[in-house]
């Protein structure tokens, strides 16, 4: 269908390999500007921005320049008493946010930092509780991957699927 329209022109002399540090450097600082416009326009999704800045750092190995303690305690705060975790401070608690904050702390290796208990609650924690299943996490009770439940769960409510035969 003839000749795609450039939008963006590279000049000659733009960098031609990709600046690790630079990125690790604005991924390191985001979380630094509490006060920034950005920062407070996208609170609604915390929770997630920081698992997806946490695997990058983690993929550039830069992970030890995040402050974890600081992070960790953020998870804390946002686990409500049904054990679903919301996105900030103050939100509700979502299936989303709950598999993000589980994310973040299996990267750290601390899920013994939240109330794991309550987590396996299946309808705040539905996708979080069958993805650290499937990963083979000890502490996470065998899930049914075909409903994203506890196994245990599902015998408790006598819900057992038909298997095709």
């Amino acid at each position: 269908q003839g000749t795609q329209v450039k939008d963006v022109i590279i000049k000659p002399d733009a960098p031609s390999s990709l600046l690790l540090d630079k990125h690790a450097d604005y991924i390191a600082a985001y979380g630094s500007k509490k006060d920034d416009y950005e920062y407070t326009l996208s609170e609604y999704l915390r929770m997630s921005g920081i698992y997806w800045g946490l695997t990058v750092m983690d993929l550039m190995s830069q992970l030890p320049r995040m402050n974890r303690a600081e992070i960790i305690d953020f998870i804390k705060a946002c686990q409500h008493e049904c054990g679903g975790i919301s996105a900030s401070i103050g939100h509700d608690p979502h299936l989303l946010y709950t598999l993000s904050a589980v994310q973040i702390l299996s990267l750290y290796d601390n899920m013994d930092a939240i109330n794991i208990d309550k987590v396996v609650d299946p309808f705040h924690t539905l996708f979080g509780i069958a993805g650290l299943s499937l990963l083979g996490d000890e502490q996470i009770k065998p899930v049914n991957p075909v409903l994203c439940m506890p196994e245990d769960v599902l015998q408790r409510v006598s819900l057992q699927p038909d298997l095709l035969s």
